[in-house]
């Protein structure tokens, strides 16, 4: 990890093309801006905590009795 200091106007250069500026502080905030390609997806954290525990609680299946259904309805050739 890496800690850096900066002022307002400053920016931090991340790879070739992610720019972060920062643009103001007020007291405990800090307001920034990320420019970096569309294809690239910027969450706030507690965004990307939220959707990675969503996506672990669907990889893994509650009822198992549903899955005994599904080979039930199996068809043999």
């Amino acid at each position: 990890m890496l800690a850096l200091t900066r002022k307002t106007g400053e920016r931090i250069v991340i790879g070739d093309n992610i720019v972060v500026t920062v643009v103001s502080v007020k007291g405990d905030s800090i307001r920034l801006t990320i420019d970096a390609p569309k294809e690239i997806k910027i969450y706030r954290g507690e965004i990307y905590d939220a959707i990675a525990a969503e996506n672990k609680e669907a990889a893994i299946p509650t009822d198992l009795s549903e899955l005994a259904v599904l080979k039930e309805l199996h068809i043999k050739k």
